[in-house]
């Protein structure tokens, strides 16, 4: 579709790809993909030059890691809470499904520095909400960060979730930072849908899509009206900036004064 926006399919054993180190994507400086597992099935994950999180989707699974295990179990991205495992370079993870239909997103980036691990649960990244009764209620939404650079300053990555009103906006007012990154939809129903603002570019939302948002970019997004939208939002700091909060676009700024 472009370079700011993709459409990436399910393979055969269930993977799906959204952005890797080399391709259309290289300039998000991250290696996204998602996994569906079914029950019994294994995945194991090392990587010697990454960090890598672990976003439990739907599912009920086993997590080994650093001699640790532990069973944690999502039905879905609407009614429960999160479960997300960080971990520094050359750390094994062992993923067990204990069900079917076992979801997972994985975000990883370099990261030379060494830290401990952590499984982050929903008492670790409650829901938040933002906007209420701003812009006619038109922004309203639920935002969730896992860890950012003010939790994990040892960490190269941001991931957090976002749980959009049905006919809503988010990342409202429009805003932009330097450092690149990617939205990951998903929608109650599957014909939801939504539309997200690239710069001066605009592209359709349906579930399994995403919007690669390079630096430098404005990137409000809205849902249809009925439909509930959720978002893994993820941003790459650069190691001599890192982020920590977006800049609004001045133009739009005169909403707050009124």
């Amino acid at each position: 579709m472009g370079k700011d926006f993709g459409y990436p399919a399910w393979s055969a054993d269930g993977e799906q790809i959204v952005t890797e180190y080399e391709g259309d994507y290289s300039d998000m400086l991250m290696d996204i993909r998602l996994f569906r597992m079914n029950l019994g099935s294994v995945k194991t994950l090392r990587k010697p030059e990454e960090e890598t999180a672990v976003l439990l989707l739907q599912g009920n699974i086993s997590l080994a890691w650093d001699g640790q295990v532990q069973q944690v179990s999502r039905k879905d991205v609407w009614t429960e809470g999160l479960w997300c495992l960080h971990v520094c370079k050359n750390v094994e993870i062992t993923v067990t499904a204990k069900s079917d239909d076992v979801e997972l997103l994985i975000q990883s980036t370099h990261n030379n520095r060494t830290f401990p691990s952590k499984l982050y649960g929903p008492e670790d990244a409650p829901w938040i909400e933002r906007c209420h009764g701003k812009y006619g209620d038109t922004a309203k939404r639920k935002v969730s960060t896992i860890f950012d650079y003010e939790s994990a300053p040892y960490s190269n990555m941001v991931i957090g979730e976002i749980m959009n009103e049905p006919g809503n906006w988010c990342g409202y007012l429009p805003h932009t930072h330097p450092q690149p990154e990617v939205y990951y939809f998903k929608f109650e129903r599957p014909e939801g849908f939504g539309a997200s603002f690239v710069g001066e570019d605009v592209y359709y939302i349906k579930d399994g899509s995403f919007s690669a948002i390079p630096g430098g970019k404005t990137h409000p997004q809205s849902a249809a009206p009925g439909y509930r939208m959720f978002i893994v939002w993820m941003i790459r700091h650069f190691d001599d900036n890192p982020w920590t909060v977006g800049t609004y676009d001045e133009r739009f700024t005169w909403l707050d004064e009124v």
